[in-house]
């Protein structure tokens, strides 16, 4: 899931919780538009997290030259 479906997510939560007036029996719609929020802030902050550090390790700066050498059989 990436940053588009946590966001979407969390706007899905906050309307559950926030902007309906449903009443299904057995079923509170606004603790489960809590809880959806907090899966969508948690996946959010999740996928920061593994994008900061894949974006930091093993790229080289632009003035780096990197040489590569192939030996073959």
């Amino acid at each position: 899931m990436g940053i588009g479906g946590c966001v979407l997510l969390f706007a899905v939560g906050a309307v559950l919780a926030f902007g309906v007036d449903w009443h299904v029996s057995g079923v509170n719609v606004h603790v489960v538009g809590w809880i959806v929020m907090a899966a969508g802030l948690l996946g959010l902050f999740t996928y920061a997290s593994v994008l900061r550090r894949r974006r930091f390790t093993g790229r080289t700066g632009p003035d780096e030259v990197v040489e590569e050498r192939r030996y073959y059989d």
